[in-house]
């Protein structure tokens, strides 16, 4: 299946036939959004579909394949060319040096002279940042993203890393344990990592009052000691 975006649901259809390799005809589409105009040049929509081919009907697999090729190249082009448009109206000496796919998540490296300028104290800036770039290519493309500014994301991992140590002698010792209060960045790559360590165990973030959020690992659920 292919989801297409056009100005129309003529140019949508012709679209989803050209790179699935078939004829309208032999379309199984499905009406996301149609397309509106707008008012004075606002609220417009563009046509959004999904498209396969109907059953019993075989696409041609060199054509889905390229399709899926196509439509990544072309979602890695629209994503690069709004974060270049968004750095050249900010006001920071920063580029972006990688833009690429890895599995289901977009790796984003920025980097320049106000690289930490942009990261900001504490990393206020760049949560402020990760969490604007999330929302948009999580909404429109359906990707996660990993966003790295200068070394910031690479020093954050290997700092929670190196205190997730203490956190999984007590999981040995005890069977359980949770992190200390975290927020931001950290609480993900905590998650991640002790996830990754723990499969069969209940690993899960609890939010605390004040807003910040610890990661629990457990046995099972509800024992958040």
């Amino acid at each position: 299946m292919i989801r297409i975006t056009a100005d129309s649901l003529e140019e949508a259809y012709t679209k989803a036939s050209k790179e699935l390799g078939l004829s309208v005809v032999d379309l199984d589409v499905e009406i996301i959004q149609a397309p509106s105009r707008g008012f004075l040049g606002l609220f417009k929509k563009e046509a959004i579909i999904t498209a396969d081919a109907k059953r019993g009907v075989q696409p041609p697999k060199n054509e889905v394949e390229k399709s899926e090729t196509s439509k990544e190249d072309s979602s890695l082009n629209a994503i690069k060319k709004g974060i270049i448009s968004l750095l050249n109206d900010s006001c920071f000496e920063i580029s972006l040096v990688e833009l690429s796919l890895q599995d289901d998540t977009i790796y984003i490296k920025l980097d320049g002279k106000d690289a930490a300028l942009l990261i900001g104290k504490e990393g206020y800036r760049y949560k402020a940042l990760s969490y604007m770039l999330h929302n948009w290519i999580k909404i429109k493309y359906q990707k996660n993203i990993s966003l790295e500014i200068g070394s910031f994301l690479k020093n954050q991992e290997e700092m929670i890393e190196h205190y997730l140590q203490e956190v999984e002698e007590r999981v040995e010792a005890q069977g359980y344990a949770h992190t200390k209060p975290l927020d931001g960045i950290l609480v993900k790559i905590a998650l991640q990592k002790l996830r990754a360590r723990y499969p069969d165990k209940y690993v899960a973030i609890k939010s605390l009052k004040d807003g910040r959020k610890k990661v629990i690992v457990a046995e099972r659920y509800g024992e958040d000691r």
